[in-house]
């Protein structure tokens, strides 16, 4: 039988569009545990299978033994075959290799992006063995728009995305794996250590805006500076204003202003000013604009947020969130979308507003993407919970807001004259909500309303204080604020950006939820700029940007890039080796300093020795470094990253420590598992805790029969089978604390 195959990126989406476009009922099929879908288009037989992302990468021609570097031959292989944990996507391609030996048709629905073009290419010349094949486009995994994706298709592939996509890969493979060969080799040629480092085509120019903001922290002097501030009340209440030279950097002056207006008790309304601004509606969500948002918002993190709203794109609830446009245009049908929103009982109060307001028109931001419109919810209902639950509320609520009237917001300025020196309260606040109700919680606008007063009213001054300041160094960037730098920047793309920063993470160059850098990461970085400065040179990245931008227009070949990175990554390779040994030796000792920056956990309780985290044939553990003459140790869990708070348990005086768990905020814990944090707060819980730990009742465990005790850990205490490794089974107890600070 002679078919046409559409190929998805994902099995989600294999079944949302096998649902969309069959005339009946899919027929669901599966091999290897690999599903595939036959389907009837009107009188058309379709098959529909899946990728699970990318099936191919990216590897070294010929494989040598050891890491040597420059290397430049390079093909696209196997996934499956060239990684480990890649291996489950060898059924997946199977699959697809098997179904496209009897189709006569090739169409690539993967997601209509850089990355998704790249799947699609690989799989229509490796997989089907094909050299073009249609194209699918869309938006969201509506049924709608499903049908005119299929019936608007591309006959032939978005070669312009393709190639660009491909030399991407190229370009980020050549420099990832020669510049982290590089500073990995010469630790080890210098010093005979192992110890794994990277850098990156986007990833050494985002570690130098660390680090170099780090620096300047570091730098910083502050400069000392006076203010004064009038306590005092009108008719209409109490009031607090600041004097209108604030800042003072004279010392001497602030103080004889003082002494000036101290003694005086009345002052005069010297003028009332009161001015209204109309503040917009925000604009749609962007990919980046998202993430920034959710972080303020929710404080999930840039590379949670892009999974779990790529997880309701798959659910068909929102449009593709890998968008760079800030405009929603009216092709989607801003009425339709509105309507089965309003059918979600927490929406319907501001959609039916929006449905008796004409025109329905959106703040439209300025940023566009070729591809994709901004993000949009589709209207469709979700089934989503836990933190999908609060980005859907977030995207949702956005959506709402760009059609919603401005909110008139007013701000009122009262002079003050004490002794003709001039004193000024400021108030803002909001008269029309406007678009704030639809935002709802996440429009958080500070309210300061003044009393009323009148212009020749009398003051009555309660206090006048001089404040002691000192200037403060910049703030550290946060993991939204640096993806917006590197979009700023024109560093990296919107869907690879949050990896970026996940890696400098996962290296030890930076930590902390202020993104701070390590010892690690600047030493790094001044090495490099010593030695090697191209590696963390902005401007040659944007540049290489720019050109892909030229690869996707048809005004630059992939050759003809991939061949100017050659040139450069040799010239810089080059000089490297020439200085192998003193770059090896600056990162020995910084990798050193870091790693033992990032294991000290606090004084030991027990001695005068220092708690440490070390690893050990179960994992990692904290023990004292007077060991043996303190054995005093304290388990870790093992689904866990940890680095030192430098804090104190208010309760029991012990270290605590940072515990860092996928999907969950950075808890404060206690390491002391008898902590008074930790105590089982339900009484019945913790009467039968007790009775369990004294023996007078049995608990057995529900996966090997054998009795459940009492344990206890650095989150608190909870039941475990004593068949223990060999049964893990473990249950929570109510109530139980969990030693957070």
């Amino acid at each position: 039988m002679a078919y046409e195959l559409i190929i998805t990126e994902k099995p989600n989406a294999a079944l949302k569009i096998a649902q969309a476009l069959a005339t009946g009922k899919p027929i669901k099929k599966s091999e290897k545990g690999v599903p595939y879908y036959l389907i009837t288009h009107g009188s058309k037989d379709i098959v529909v299978g899946c990728a699970v992302g990318h099936l191919y990468t990216v590897a070294e021609k010929e494989k040598k033994k050891g890491w040597t570097y420059p290397v430049f031959d390079i093909e696209w292989e196997e996934s499956g075959t060239a990684k480990k944990e890649s291996a489950f996507t060898k059924k997946y391609l199977s699959v697809l290799k098997k179904l496209s030996k009897d189709a006569q048709e090739f169409t690539i629905a993967t997601d209509y992006d850089v990355e998704g073009e790249v799947i699609g290419l690989n799989v229509t010349r490796f997989a089907c063995k094909q050299k073009d094949a249609n194209r699918m486009k869309f938006s969201t995994l509506t049924k709608p728009d499903l049908v005119k994706a299929y019936d608007d298709k591309m006959r032939h592939l978005d070669w312009g995305q393709a190639l660009a996509g491909e030399t991407r890969h190229f370009l980020d493979w050549m420099y990832g794996i020669n510049l982290s060969r590089a500073l990995t080799l010469s630790i080890k040629h210098a010093t005979g250590m192992h110890k794994i480092l990277s850098s990156g085509r986007v990833q050494g120019p985002a570690l130098k805006i660390i680090v170099d903001r780090e620096k300047s922290i570091q730098e910083f002097k502050p400069e000392p500076y006076w203010e004064l501030e009038l306590q005092g009340a009108v008719k209409g209440g109490a009031l607090t204003a600041q004097h209108n030279e604030n800042p003072f950097w004279n010392r001497e002056k602030a103080a004889a202003v003082l002494e000036k207006v101290r003694p005086e008790k009345k002052g005069r309304v010297k003028t009332v000013t009161k001015s209204e601004f109309r503040q917009a509606p925000p604009s749609p969500f962007d990919l980046t604009t998202l993430q920034t948002e959710a972080y303020r918002t929710h404080g999930i993190s840039p590379s949670d947020t892009l999974q779990l709203a790529q997880n309701l794109y798959l659910d068909g609830a929102i449009s593709y969130p890998r968008t760079s446009s800030q405009q929603l245009p009216p092709a989607i049908g801003y009425e339709k979308i509105i309507k089965d929103i309003s059918r979600q009982e927490e929406y319907s109060k501001e959609c039916g507003y929006l449905l008796g307001k004409r025109p329905l028109k959106p703040n439209n931001g300025p940023k566009t993407d070729p591809a994709h419109p901004a993000i949009y919810p589709t209207g469709a209902l979700p089934t989503v919970k836990g933190r999908e639950a609060r980005v859907y509320d977030l995207i949702v609520r956005r959506f709402l807001a760009t059609f919603g009237d401005a909110a008139v917001r007013e701000t009122v300025k009262i002079e003050i004259d004490a002794r003709q020196e001039l004193f000024t309260a400021k108030g803002t606040r909001t008269k029309e909500k406007g678009w704030h109700e639809l935002y709802g919680k996440y429009a958080t606008q500070k309210e300061e309303e003044l009393p009323k007063a009148e212009q020749g009213e009398e003051v009555n001054i309660n206090e006048v204080m001089m404040h002691d300041k000192d200037t403060q160094p910049p703030k550290r960037y946060t993991q939204a604020s640096i993806i917006k730098e590197l979009e700023k920047k024109g560093l990296g793309t919107k869907a690879t950006r949050s990896t970026i920063v996940d890696n400098l993470f996962q290296r030890g160059y930076v930590t902390g939820k202020a993104v701070q850098a390590t010892n690690l990461g600047i030493k790094t970085v001044e090495t490099l700029e010593k030695y090697c400065p191209d590696i963390l040179d902005e401007e040659l990245t944007r540049n290489f940007e720019i050109e892909m931008d030229q690869i996707r227009e048809d005004k630059k070949k992939e050759e003809e890039v991939l061949g100017e990175a050659k040139v450069v990554l040799t010239k810089t390779l080059t000089r490297f080796k020439e200085n192998e040994n003193k770059i090896g030796e600056k990162l020995s000792d910084a990798t050193k300093e870091t790693e033992r920056e990032m294991s000290e956990i606090g004084k030991c309780p027990i001695c005068e020795g220092n708690l440490v985290i070390k690893k050990g044939k179960f994992g990692r553990f904290i023990a004292c470094d007077n060991y043996p003459k303190c054995s005093i140790t304290f388990k870790l869990p093992t689904n866990a990253l940890f680095k030192p708070s430098k804090k104190v348990c208010e309760k029991c005086g012990y270290p605590t420590l940072v515990i860092i768990r996928k999907r969950q905020r950075p808890q404060d814990v206690c390491i002391n598992p008898e902590c008074e944090t930790k105590k089982i707060e339900n009484t019945e819980a913790r009467r039968e805790a007790e009775k369990l730990e004294a023996g007078k009742i049995e608990k057995n465990c529900p996966q090997c029969g054998k009795p459940m005790v009492l344990r206890k850990s650095i989150y608190g205490s909870f039941y475990g089978c004593s068949g223990y490794p060999k049964c893990r089974h473990t249950e929570k107890i109510e109530g139980n604390g969990n030693g957070k600070k």
